[in-house]
């Protein structure tokens, strides 16, 4: 399996933001925290896809923190950035900040990591490029992801 050429962790930024509806709060009156794993899901394999340029799919979510509830009429903006590459799995790093657009405070929600696999038609896995960092913030998330990525794989194989 041959490897794509490496591309810098810049190419695969990716910012969605999305408005928050009646439609998706919970008895609480705040929006289901499955709601925003779906939107953090989207943004994960757009970001994944700009990567790998072919299909992904989720393969792992490391542990998800609530920090603070998300109500309706606010803006949910996800950031979402490959922090590493291996042969065909990449970390995609995630942000979820929620903005009030009456009085424009910002909050970070939540942050999470999502593992996803490139793909072909057929389901076979196939090799990703090799993610490059360029930014001293980028340099700290891609050797943050190899510590996350070692563990990983400890708690698989042992």
């Amino acid at each position: 399996m041959s490897r794509p050429a490496p591309k810098p962790m810049r190419d695969s930024q990716t910012i969605m933001t999305e408005l928050m509806m009646p439609n998706a709060t919970n008895f609480a009156g705040s929006i289901f925290g499955g709601n925003i794993l779906a939107l953090a899901d989207k943004v994960a394999y757009v970001c994944s896809v700009k990567h790998a340029g072919t299909t992904t799919v989720t393969a792992s979510v490391d542990r998800v923190n609530f920090k603070h509830p998300i109500h309706v009429g606010q803006l949910v903006t996800c950031y979402a950035n490959v922090n590493l590459a291996g042969k065909t799995s990449m970390e995609v790093g995630i942000m979820i900040e929620a903005k009030d657009i009456h009085t424009r405070e910002i909050t970070t929600t939540n942050s999470c990591y999502f593992t996803m696999v490139a793909v072909d038609d057929q389901g076979n896995k196939v090799a990703v490029p090799e993610a490059i960092p360029e930014s001293a913030e980028e340099i700290k998330w891609h050797e943050k992801a190899k510590i996350r990525r070692a563990v990983r794989l400890r708690e698989i194989f042992g």
